[in-house]
């Protein structure tokens, strides 16, 4: 399944994307030095929307991104604003667009350059960092690294033109150090590196701009990675119809614990509050008085080995298994994994139902067959896969080894398919720290599924829904509450 046509303006540009994006405009007959002037007019009307006229230092890189910087210090100046302009290096050394920038600036009566030094920012009240924007690819160092430190230490306020200099646009890990703005203005569309930690912590409020780059330009790009939205599933989300009865809603199993019980009854709420039909969950029959007592909707069914649920699973009805919250790291665990996944129904994987695979990871992959969709938290996936590279990259490389849906929980939450899609979620507030969130979010996942939504899709649907149910808490959130703000959320898609 490919990308819905109304994704548009989600796509993430790799740094290497945008700047094939640049090319193929001036290909088209859009002029670089006007892309520039674009550029650095949009920052300026960003900032001016937010701030009164006050003391500006413009701090310029050698490359484009301090072209950028000359055009915002001239449009400033134009506007009344006290403007000093610094240049990391000498301004005979830039090239192209930046210098014919650099050499308008020096034309203006006050348009003097400084030298790169700390006490350049005394009596500034705003900075905006123009030295490289999200082309760095060596960490910080010298004055660069001196000035960024000097501007932290200071708090002050900064504007970072297309990405903070010293955060990777790709990953968003800091290389060296980096400003932490108050705003950043990107151009076109954001980057991996605006979404992900720790970059996205020192990036603001981000705001992407229209500087002349027609959309066209995606056609040959073809860019694989999106920010999360509605907008990429909310056309085939799942609605009840008049012929609809509970079975056609789909009918979802949850094999719960003995013991940490709360895990698949959080699961069930949020299954059910999505949508599903029926939910039943299945667990040994020790612990049936519990699972019976608790919400009067969920079915319950003793489940004690892989022979009782391979039964459970032949019911023509039961169309989706989540196996793992609160299931134990055990042998039995295994072996209900194993017969999930033999079933081929769609299948969701969520904390024990991970990690009791810790010693052959390659061992679970063999028995992915049908839709899956993995739910680790980070510590799960560092402590099972290959977690050397950045997290995109290491999320996707899962997801193409597993063949296999990889949703990698956290801040920044990554969604990966097998055939190389990937999606960041950037919606989950801090308050989703809580026990019992992961499960709620798997058994929404699963009522999804249980629907007929595919693996990627529910897995994009469900972290959004997540995000947003938390987010309209607030404070004091607990995972209890999210499955009741689910319907709030749903309303809000639907209008």
């Amino acid at each position: 399944m490919g990308w819905q046509l109304n994704s548009i303006g989600k796509e993430l540009l790799s740094v290497a994307e945008m700047g094939r994006a640049d090319e193929l405009a001036v290909q088209g007959g859009v002029a670089s030095l006007d892309l520039m002037e674009a550029a650095g007019k949009s920052v300026v009307e960003a900032l001016r929307r937010r701030w009164a006229r006050r003391p500006v230092v413009v701090l310029c890189g050698p490359g484009n991104n301090g072209g950028d910087g000359f055009v915002i210090a001239r449009l400033l100046l134009d506007c009344g604003w006290p403007v000093r302009v610094s240049l990391l290096g000498n301004r005979d050394n830039l090239k192209g667009d930046a210098k014919k920038n650099a050499v308008r600036w020096a034309k203006l009566k006050k348009g003097d350059v400084t030298s790169f030094e700390p006490n350049l920012l005394d009596g500034a009240e705003l900075v905006i960092d123009a030295m490289f924007g999200a082309g760095l690819t060596r960490p910080l160092e010298g004055k660069a690294l001196e000035i960024v430190r000097e501007i932290n230490r200071r708090n002050v306020v900064c504007v970072a033109v297309d990405m903070p200099s010293g955060v990777d646009g790709d990953t968003g890990q800091l290389l060296g150090a980096a400003p932490n703005a108050a705003l950043t203005v990107t151009f076109y569309r954001k980057k991996p590196g605006h979404l992900l930690l720790p970059g996205k912590d020192c990036c603001g409020e981000v705001i992407v701009t229209d500087i002349g780059i027609p959309d066209s330009v995606l056609e040959e790009i073809r860019p694989a990675c999106r920010e999360n939205s509605p907008a990429l599933w909310s056309q085939d989300f799942p609605r009840p119809v008049a012929a609809d009865h509970k079975y056609s809603r789909g009918h979802a199993l949850i094999l719960g614990g003995a013991d940490m019980t709360g895990a698949a009854r959080l699961a069930a709420r949020g299954a059910r509050r999505i949508g599903a039909g029926v939910v039943t969950i299945g667990a040994p029959a020790s612990s049936g008085v519990i699972y019976r007592t608790g919400d009067p909707g969920n079915l319950f069914i003793p489940l004690e080995n892989g022979n009782d649920l391979n039964l459970a699973l032949g019911k023509k009805r039961r169309n989706t298994i989540l196996v793992g919250p609160g299931n134990g790291i055990s042998e039995k665990t295994r072996i209900m994994v194993k017969s999930a996944l033999r079933s081929k129904l769609p299948t969701v994987l969520d904390a024990d139902a991970i990690s009791v695979f810790r010693d052959d990871p390659a061992e679970l992959f063999d028995w992915i067959k049908g839709p899956a969709v993995l739910t680790p938290h980070e510590g799960e996936f560092g402590r099972i896969f290959d977690a050397t590279g950045d997290k995109l990259a290491n999320c996707r490389a899962v997801a193409e080894k597993s063949s296999a849906v990889i949703l990698l929980k956290g801040a920044g939450t990554v969604i990966a398919g097998p055939d190389g899609r990937a999606v960041i979620n950037g919606n989950g507030p801090p308050a989703l720290a809580t026990a019992g969130s992961g499960d709620v979010l798997a058994g929404i996942i699963a009522g999804l599924m249980a629907q007929g939504v595919g693996a990627f899709d529910a897995a994009c649907t469900s972290a959004w829904i997540h995000g947003r149910a938390a987010a309209l808490f607030g404070p004091g959130l607990i995972a209890e509450d999210i499955p009741d703000l689910v319907p709030q959320v749903l309303q809000e898609i639907r209008t």
